[in-house]
C-alpha cells in the first residue's frame, strides 16, 4: 500500500470517516483512477448514482480546495502511463459513437475557457512585445506541436523579419540552428505533455546564451518553465486518441493577432510586396483563393 501514489493513499485512509456517497465516490477512484481522471465531476457523479455536489465534497473531504485539482493529481498519475491504445479505450468507454463530434467539440470549448481563466494576461502582453521588439525570433514545437510553430512563424514572417523556425528533430542539427542567438534574440517554445526533450535542450542553450525564452505549455508543472521568463499557459489535456491542441492554437492566434495588430503597416506593406513578388515571377498558379483581396487591405489601411 505505501507504493500507492499519495492521493490514493489519502483516500484510502479517510474512507472510514466518509459519507455514505462520498465511499462510493472513493470505491470508483480507487479502482478506476485511470478512468476518472479524464471525467467532470457531473460525469463521475453519473457514474456512481451521486450528485455533482457530493463529487465536489469529496475533494473537499480529502484536503483538495476543489474536484479541478483532484482531477490534476489523478491525471499526474497517469499521463506518463498511458499508451495510445489504453487512451482509445478510455475514450470510447466514456463517448458513445454517435456523440463523439458534439463531445469532443464541447470538450474543445471548455479547453478555451479554462485557458481564458489560466492565462496570465500580463504575460501575454509581455510576449507580443518581445515577439515585436526582439532581433531575431526562433521558434521551435517539435511532434506534435510542429504545426503550432509553423503556423505562428507563417503569419509572423508577413509581419516582420527575422523570423527562424527551428525544423530539425535531430538534437545536434537543432543546436546548429540555434548556434548564434544572442541576447538580443526570442526563442518562443511550444510544448505539451509528453513534452519534448528535444525542445527543452533548445532552451536550455537559449538560456545559456541570455536569450529572452518564451513558453506555450500547460500549466506551472511543465519542466518548459526552467528556462522561460514568459509563461503562457493553455489547457491541453484530453483522453482520446490524440490531445487537444485547440486551446494552444487559439492563445498563438492571439498572439499573431496582436503582433498584426501593432504592426498594420508593416503588414500592409509586406502583403502588397508579396503580391507583386507573385506576379511579377508568375509563380502564383492560382492555387489559392486571393491572400490580398482588395476589400482585406482596404480594411487593414482603415485600421492602420
Amino acid at each position: 500500500m505505501s507504493n500507492e501514489p499519495e492521493i490514493l493513499n489519502v483516500i484510502r485512509d479517510k474512507r472510514k470517516s466518509m459519507s455514505k456517497g462520498q465511499k462510493k465516490i472513493a470505491d470508483y477512484l480507487l479502482k478506476h483512477y485511470d478512468k476518472a481522471a479524464f471525467l467532470t465531476a457531473m460525469e463521475l457523479g453519473k457514474k456512481v448514482n451521486v450528485s455533482e455536489s457530493t463529487v465536489v465534497r469529496f475533494a473537499a473531504c480529502i484536503g483538495l480546495s476543489g474536484y479541478p485539482k483532484l482531477q490534476k493529481k489523478l491525471q499526474g498519475m497517469i499521463r506518463d502511463k498511458i499508451h495510445s491504445m489504453d487512451r482509445i479505450e478510455i475514450a470510447n468507454s466514456n463517448i458513445p459513437q454517435e456523440k463523439i463530434l458534439d463531445t469532443v467539440c464541447k470538450a474543445d470549448a471548455d479547453k478555451i475557457i479554462d485557458t481564458l481563466k489560466l492565462i496570465d494576461r500580463k504575460a501575454f502582453c509581455v510576449a507580443v512585445n518581445l515577439l515585436l521588439r526582439g532581433k531575431n525570433i526562433y521558434i521551435i514545437g517539435l511532434r506534435n506541436c510542429s504545426p503550432l510553430a509553423s503556423f505562428l512563424a507563417y503569419y509572423l514572417k508577413l509581419v516582420r523579419p527575422g523570423i527562424i523556425l527551428i525544423k530539425s528533430s535531430n538534437t545536434n542539427e537543432l543546436l546548429e540552428e540555434l548556434l548564434h542567438i544572442s541576447s538580443q534574440d526570442v526563442l518562443l517554445s511550444i510544448s505539451f505533455p509528453k513534452y519534448s526533450f528535444r525542445t527543452l535542450k533548445a532552451m536550455e542553450y537559449a538560456n545559456d546564451r541570455n536569450a529572452t525564452i518564451i513558453s506555450v505549455t500547460d500549466s506551472k508543472y511543465s519542466p518548459m518553465n526552467m528556462y522561460s521568463s514568459c509563461n503562457l499557459f493553455a489547457r491541453s489535456d484530453m483522453a482520446s486518441v490524440v490531445d487537444s491542441l485547440v486551446a494552444p492554437l487559439s492563445v498563438i492566434n492571439a498572439l499573431i493577432v496582436a503582433v498584426c495588430l501593432k504592426r498594420q503597416q508593416s503588414l500592409i506593406s509586406n502583403l502588397e510586396l508579396l503580391g507583386g513578388v507573385l506576379g511579377n515571377y508568375q509563380i502564383g498558379e492560382n492555387d489559392e483563393i486571393d491572400m490580398l483581396d482588395e476589400n482585406v487591405l482596404e480594411e487593414l489601411r482603415k485600421m492602420s
